[in-house]
């Protein structure tokens, strides 16, 4: 199978920021919103500054005005977008005209998902399928039935759409996933300890992601 794409996610600080720059990661992801890993733009840019790195910057919002989402991305040079709340179709048709980077809508797995990613079709350039923990957006370090990733990847695929997976994956569970061959693979909590990034984590899990995956030439 072909390598997925890969985005490290929930970078809180400039040292992970330099091992996630220093790593196989397709994507960085930064959140500006209410977590235990919010960021903000500010501190973003003095990172940016400090070390330069061509992976694609992906900004994590909920429910965030489009104004203001326009203007980090703007301020930040974003690659992507990714809403992570409760934003409808017509929220992403919104911000699309005020923005030049990507969009993508996070999804939770559960009954009505493949409704919601038709529902976003026109309106997105990408999902993150993540697991379902309630009154929690994500990074709950738990999966879901990846027996359905095929559903979501070929939805997307059909679409010409981005397709991440997330919840649970780490250098334990990363091969497993595998077998179900996603599309995009989204991680924060797999690769940390004590709450930061970790080389070690890191380096197993892209060493056996690589030595499943064929990688082209």
């Amino acid at each position: 199978m072909e390598k997925p794409e890969l985005k490290y996610c929930g970078i809180r600080s400039e040292r992970d920021y330099e091992l996630a720059a220093l790593s196989q990661a397709d994507y960085l992801g930064f959140i500006f919103a209410e977590s235990k890993r919010k960021v903000t733009p500010g501190d973003v840019q003095e990172w940016f500054g400090r070390f330069q790195t061509d992976q694609k910057r992906v900004g994590v919002f909920v429910n965030e005005t489009a104004e203001n989402i326009a203007r980090i991305a703007a301020d930040l040079s974003l690659d992507v977008i990714q809403l992570h709340g409760d934003e409808s179709p017509e929220d992403a048709r919104r911000l699309r005209p005020l923005v030049c980077c990507e969009i993508w809508k996070a999804l939770h797995h559960r009954g009505g998902t493949l409704q919601q990613m038709t529902q976003f079709e026109s309106a997105v350039d990408g999902y993150v399928i993540d697991s379902f923990v309630k009154g929690m957006r994500g990074g709950t370090g738990i999966t879901f039935s990846w027996d359905c990733v095929p559903l979501y990847r070929n939805q997307a695929r059909h679409a010409k759409k981005r397709c991440f997976i997330a919840g649970g994956v780490n250098p334990e569970t990363i091969t497993d996933l595998l077998k179900w061959r996603p599309g995009g693979i989204d991680l924060a909590s797999g690769i940390e300890k004590k709450g930061q990034k970790d080389k070690t984590l890191i380096r197993l899990l892209e060493e056996r992601m690589n030595h499943y995956v064929s990688i082209p030439k």
